[in-house]
C-alpha cells in the first residue's frame, strides 16, 4: 500500500474571508487535524482552485483532502478526485450562512468553523478511497415482464437508447388491456374525441426491432443473481425452460379489474345488461363506431355510468382507492353513444369527476355533445321489465330517492394490481391451477394472485414487497419506479393507478432508470439513491456474532449468509445506505469511507468547552437525503440557527450505531439531535425501512441514558423533511434551550 498523505484545503470565498479568520483555520489544520499540506485560496471552487488541489495530488502524493469550504452537496463535480479520498467541512452553509453577521456572534461562529476544520480532517484521515465493487456485472440486456403498453413502452425506449431487451407476456399476444380497448381517452388538443389506442403500432414496431426478443405463453420460474449478472428461467407454455442473461427488470405487469360480482347491489351479476367498462369497450368494439347493442341485441337507447363503483370505500369491504382512470373513460365510453346516436340518453352519476391530462376539455366536449353529468351516489340497481332502475342519492337536490330508467347500466369498478405475492403478509393460500399475472391485463379478475410473478431467490421472499393495497412498493417522492430490489424496477399500474398516458410516462422513467442501474452495475458503483458510490460493506469476520441482525434488517436483501452462517454480502444489490452497520452491536461493519470510525472521529475532534464557559455543545446527526438537504437549504435563505450545534450527515437514521451517542454524551457533549426521515405507511425515507429501524434502535439508548444518570431530553429524535427549511432553525433553537434548561451534562472535563 502507498503511503498515504494528508491534505487540507481551505476557501476564503462567498463571504468565508471576511467572516472567518482563516489564519486560525490554517493553524488548525496543521496542528490539531495534523495535516501534511494546508493550502488556502480565494476561490476553491474555481479552475485556479481546483488545479491546486490537482497538482498536489498529482505532483505531492496527496491521498487523502479534507476540503473546507461550502456543503458536500456543493460543487461535486469540481471537487471530484476519483484517486483521492475526501471530505467536506462544511464552513458556507454551515456556519456563515446560520449564523448573524455582528461583533457578538463573531466568536462563536469561528469556533463553529474551527471544528468543522477539525471534523473534516479527521473525518478523511478514517478514510480509504474506495476503488469499487469486484463482483461487477456487466450484462445490459433488460428484461420487461409484461407486454401491454407499460411493457410495450419499457421495451421500446430502452431499445431506442441502444439496449438489448427480453420481453415476457404470458398470454399469446401483446398489447395487456389496450388491446381491448374500442378507442382511448385523447392525448391533445383540443380533447374533443377518443382516439385510436396506437397498440398496434406499437406491436408492429416491437416484431421489427432486433433489439427486443418476445416471449409469448411465458412466465418467470425462477429469477436469481445480482443487478447485471441476473439469471431468469423463462417457463414457456408447451416448450423448453429458456434461461436468458439479464442486466435490470422491469415489472410491467399492469392490473386486474376489481371483481364486479362483489357488487350485486349495482345489479352486476343479476342483469346481463348491467355491465363493467371492460364489458362496455367489448359491446363498443362489436359495434365498431356504429349503434351499440347489448348482449341480447337490443339497441341501447339511454345508459347511465356509475362512477366510484367498489372504489373510495371507507368501510373497508371495497376499494379504498381511487383508480385514477375510470372518469375519463366513463366520459370517452359516453361519447361512444353520442357519436353513434345524438338521441341516446347518457347520464354520468359521479361523486367527484376527476380528468388528470386534458383538464376539463374533454368533460365539456362530452356536455357539448349532450352528455348528462349529475352527482349522486348510487344505492342500488334493479332489474326493471326489459330495462333497469337506477337508485340514487342526488347530491345536487339532496333528494335521496331520486331515479333513472335506463337500458344499460356501466360500472366503473377500478383496478387490482397483479403484483404477486405479498411477503409482507404470505397468508392468502395458494389457489391450485392459478395463473402468475404477467401481463398488462388478465380477465380472471379482482384479486391479487397469491403466485409469484418474478420467482426471485431472495431469502426474504419471492416477489417485490407491496404497499397496503398491494401495489408494488415504489415510492411516488423518493423513488419512484424504485422497489426494494435493486435494478427491479416496476411501472405502469402495477405500481399505482393510472390512465394510458401517465403509463406510457411511467415505463420511459422505469427503462431509464433501468439502464443507469445497468451502468452503475458494471462499473461496480451503487444505484440509486447513492448513485455512482464505489463503496461497499465489508465485515470483520473475526469478530461477528453470527446475530443476523444485518441479515434480517438490510432492507434490500443484499446480504445472505455464507455455509459458516456469516455474513455475505451481495455487493451489486447493496444501496449503500448503512443500514447494517447501524444493526451490528459489535461494530464489525463498514464502508471505506463511512464507518463507525468516520463518524466517530468527527464526533471526538469537536472542541468541547468544560463546564465554566456555559457553552453548550449538540450534535446533530443528520439524514442525507432529507435533513441534511433541509440544513443547507435553511443557511441558503439565511436561516440562522444556534452556534452550539455541529451537524454530522448520516447516509441514514439506520445507519447510526448507538456507540455514536454513548461515546458523544461520555465525551461531554450536552445533547443529540437525530435528524431522519417521515416512517410509516405514509414513509419518505430514501432507503424505505432505515428510518424505521434506526428509530427503533434508538428507542433502546434511552435505557442507556438512565444508566449513566442522564436525563432522557438529552437525546431527540426529529422527523424531518426536505421541505422544513423554515421550521428546522427554530426547531434547533427550542432544543437548544431545552438544554441550557436542563444544565450542562455532568461529563465534561472527564
Amino acid at each position: 500500500m502507498s503511503e498515504k498523505k494528508h491534505a487540507a484545503y481551505i476557501c476564503s470565498g462567498c463571504g468565508l474571508g471576511e467572516r472567518l479568520d482563516i489564519a486560525a483555520l490554517e493553524a488548525v489544520a496543521k496542528k490539531e487535524g495534523k495535516m501534511q499540506v494546508v493550502r488556502t485560496h480565494p476561490f476553491l471552487c474555481s479552475e485556479e482552485g481546483v488545479a491546486m488541489i490537482r497538482a498536489d495530488i498529482e505532483g505531492e502524493g496527496v491521498t487523502h483532502a479534507a476540503i473546507c469550504a461550502c456543503s458536500r452537496r456543493a460543487k461535486t463535480e469540481a471537487f471530484n478526485f476519483p484517486t483521492t479520498a475526501i471530505s467536506r467541512g462544511n464552513l458556507r452553509e454551515g456556519v456563515i450562512w446560520v449564523r448573524p453577521d455582528t461583533e457578538e456572534a463573531r466568536e462563536t461562529t469561528q469556533e463553529m468553523a474551527e471544528d468543522y476544520v477539525r471534523m473534516a480532517c479527521a473525518e478523511v484521515k478514517a478514510m480509504t478511497q474506495p476503488a469499487g465493487n469486484p463482483n461487477t456485472g456487466t450484462n445490459k440486456t433488460l428484461m420487461v415482464v409484461g407486454g401491454g403498453i407499460s411493457g410495450m413502452t419499457a421495451a421500446l425506449e430502452a431499445s431506442r437508447a441502444g439496449y438489448k431487451v427480453v420481453l415476457v407476456e404470458k398470454t399469446g399476444s401483446l398489447g395487456g388491456w389496450a388491446a381491448k380497448l374500442h378507442r382511448r381517452v385523447p392525448t391533445r388538443e383540443p380533447f374533443k374525441s377518443p382516439e385510436d389506442t396506437g397498440v398496434a403500432d406499437m406491436v408492429a414496431q416491437i416484431e421489427a426491432d432486433p433489439n427486443i426478443k418476445v416471449y409469448l405463453n411465458a412466465t418467470i420460474a425462477k429469477t436469481a443473481g445480482a443487478p447485471g449478472r441476473f439469471k431468469v428461467d423463462i417457463a414457456v407454455e408447451s416448450g423448453p425452460t429458456v434461461t436468458e442473461d439479464i442486466g435490470a427488470i422491469v415489472q410491467a405487469t399492469g392490473f386486474s379489474l376489481y371483481d364486479a360480482n362483489k357488487l350485486p347491489h349495482l345489479g352486476y351479476g343479476k342483469s346481463p345488461h348491467v355491465v363493467d367498462q371492460s364489458g362496455l369497450e367489448a359491446l363498443a368494439r362489436a359495434a365498431n363506431g356504429g349503434v351499440i347493442k347489448r348482449a341480447d341485441g337490443k339497441e341501447v337507447k339511454s345508459v347511465v355510468f356509475v362512477q366510484c363503483a367498489g372504489q373510495r370505500d371507507a368501510s373497508g369491504e371495497h376499494l379504498p382507492y381511487c383508480s385514477g382512470y375510470c372518469c375519463n373513460t366513463s366520459i370517452k365510453q359516453a361519447i361512444y353513444f353520442k357519436d353513434a346516436n345524438p338521441d341516446v340518453d347518457t347520464v354520468v352519476l359521479f361523486t367527484d369527476l376527476r380528468t388528470p391530462g386534458n383538464g376539463e376539455d374533454f368533460y365539456r366536449s362530452a356536455q357539448n355533445r349532450g352528455v348528462i353529468f349529475s352527482k349522486g351516489v348510487v344505492s342500488e340497481v334493479v332489474p326493471s321489465g326489459d330495462g333497469l332502475t337506477v337508485k340514487f342519492h342526488d347530491l345536487i337536490l339532496d333528494d335521496k330517492n331520486a331515479q333513472i330508467e335506463a337500458d344499460l347500466v356501466v360500472l366503473a369498478t377500478g383496478v387490482v394490481p397483479n403484483s404477486g405475492v405479498n411477503i409482507d403478509a404470505l397468508s392468502a393460500p395458494q389457489v391450485e391451477g392459478q395463473e402468475a399475472a404477467g401481463s398488462e391485463g388478465t380477465e380472471t379478475g379482482g384479486e391479487v394472485k397469491p403466485v409469484s410473478i418474478l420467482n426471485l431467490t431472495y431469502r426474504q421472499g419471492p416477489d417485490i414487497p407491496q404497499f397496503k393495497w398491494g401495489f408494488t412498493d415504489s415510492h411516488f417522492i423518493c423513488f419512484p419506479y424504485e422497489t426494494r430490489r435493486t435494478a427491479i424496477y416496476a411501472a405502469g399500474p402495477v405500481r399505482r393507478p393510472m390512465d394510458i398516458a401517465q403509463a406510457i410516462e411511467d415505463a420511459t422513467g422505469a427503462a431509464m432508470k433501468a439502464i443507469q442501474a445497468m451502468e452503475n452495475a458494471g462499473l461496480g458503483r451503487a444505484a440509486h439513491p447513492r448513485s455512482g458510490d464505489l463503496s461497499f460493506p465489508t465485515a470483520r469476520l473475526e469478530g461477528c456474532t453470527q446475530c443476523k441482525r444485518c441479515t434480517v434488517e438490510c432492507p434490500f436483501g443484499a446480504i445472505d449468509e455464507d455455509e459458516k452462517r456469516f455474513p455475505l454480502f451481495n455487493e451489486s444489490r447493496c444501496r449503500r445506505c448503512g443500514t447494517c452497520m447501524g444493526a451490528c452491536p459489535v461494530r464489525v461493519i463498514s464502508f471505506e469511507n463511512y464507518s463507525v470510525n468516520t463518524v466517530g472521529a468527527q464526533i471526538k475532534a469537536v472542541n468541547i468547552p468544560d463546564e465554566f464557559e456555559n457553552k453548550p455543545r449538540i450534535l446533530i446527526l443528520a439524514c442525507e437525503n432529507d435533513a441534511y438537504p433541509a440544513l443547507d437549504m435553511a443557511a441558503l435563505n439565511r436561516n440562522c440557527y444556534s452556534a452550539f450545534v455541529r451537524a454530522i450527515p448520516v447516509r441514514c437514521l439506520g445507519s447510526v450505531n448507538t456507540i455514536w451517542i454513548t461515546d458523544a454524551l461520555n465525551s461531554g457533549y450536552d445533547g443529540v439531535m437525530l435528524m431522519g426521515c417521515k416512517h410509516g405507511e405514509d414513509y419518505q425515507c430514501h432507503f424505505v425501512k432505515g428510518s424505521e429501524l434506526g428509530r427503533y434502535r434508538m428507542s433502546k439508548v434511552y435505557d442507556t441514558l438512565k444508566g449513566m444518570n442522564l436525563e432522557p431530553e438529552r437525546v431527540l429524535d426529529l422527523e424531518v423533511a426536505i421541505t422544513d427549511l423554515h421550521t428546522l432553525p427554530k426547531k434547533i433553537d427550542e432544543y437548544t434551550a431545552k438544554i441550557q434548561e436542563i444544565g450542562l451534562s455532568p461529563f465534561k472535563g472527564f
